[in-house]
């Protein structure tokens, strides 16, 4: 059954609306300014349509699962990682898919800057879609931003909201900016960012690049200190931190979502990157 919220362990926060008319009178926050911020972890069943559009502009960080978003007449697929931006007063539907229902941060925001902020995290001639790169820092900055508006949206805390906001809005468009597709690393990085449900090789990628493997190798590790592959698993277990802290799903299952089916190698492969067990982190670590 479709439904906007009401979600276990969601979190929303709104700020009054006078609150938000009297922010976009003062001279920080009138350029921007976040309204309404939340988290719905596995949200089976979400969906939301404004014919009419939202009086705000939306951003929406995918960090696990699947959905939708329909705009101008067409259906655009969302697989996590991914953000979806939808402008103000643009008639709109989205919603989490049946089968691997998404978990999201997102933000209605508005100010003179909001639009064009909004507009430029995606290349919205193409799709109001595009792929979530920096999935761990956008994420806590959106979960910060809930968690100032939870507390109390008095001035002060608005102030920070928006500030946070716009660090996350100009991160989004600045990976968005450097995404070149004629360059052969960024074409492997955004390889392996769609590959993250199973193992990939050096053979493929530096096909996928068209560079040899030696060269990729160079390319890698002069970027991120390491191998293409170390890069992945570094990518599969950001994918797995996400799952563990936005889903209710099993160890095992999480392990299947990033592409290890021995659940006991996935395992240890966490505990050699994070200094502790899946079901440690789980417990250690709740929104």
């Amino acid at each position: 059954m479709a439904r906007p919220d009401g979600f276990p362990r969601q979190r929303i926060a709104i700020v009054p609306r006078p609150l938000v008319a009297e922010a976009g009178e003062r001279p920080i926050t009138r350029h921007l300014q976040v309204t309404d911020a939340g988290w719905y972890p596995n949200a089976r069943g979400h969906e939301r349509s404004r014919p009419g559009g939202a009086a705000e502009s939306i951003v929406m960080l995918c960090v696990a699962g699947s959905g939708w978003v329909e705009m101008g007449g067409t259906r655009h697929p969302v697989q996590a990682p991914a953000v979806v931006a939808v402008p103000a007063g643009y008639p709109h539907r989205y919603g989490a898919s049946d089968d691997k229902p998404w978990t999201i941060w997102w933000l209605h925001v508005r100010g003179s800057a909001a639009e064009e902020l909004v507009g430029a995290c995606v290349d919205s001639e193409k799709s109001p879609v595009a792929v979530l790169r920096e999935v761990d820092r956008t994420a806590q900055l959106a979960e910060q931003i809930v968690a100032i508006l939870e507390k109390d949206p008095s001035p002060p805390r608005l102030v920070r909201a928006a500030g946070m906001a716009w660090n996350l809005l100009t991160t989004l468009v600045s990976d968005l900016s450097v995404s070149d597709t004629d360059d052969p690393l960024q074409r492997a990085m955004n390889y392996l960012m769609h590959r993250l449900d199973s193992p990939v090789s050096v053979t493929e990628l530096a096909r996928e690049a068209r560079v040899s493997q030696s060269h990729l190798g160079a390319l890698f590790r002069a970027a991120t200190g390491g191998g293409p592959l170390a890069h992945h698993i570094t990518l599969r277990m950001a994918r797995a931190r996400q799952l563990l802290d936005g889903t209710d799903l099993a160890v095992a299952e999480v392990a299947r979502e990033t592409g290890y089916f021995d659940p006991l190698y996935f395992s240890r492969q966490f505990r050699q990157v994070h200094g502790e067990s899946p079901s440690a982190y789980r417990e250690q670590h709740k929104g």
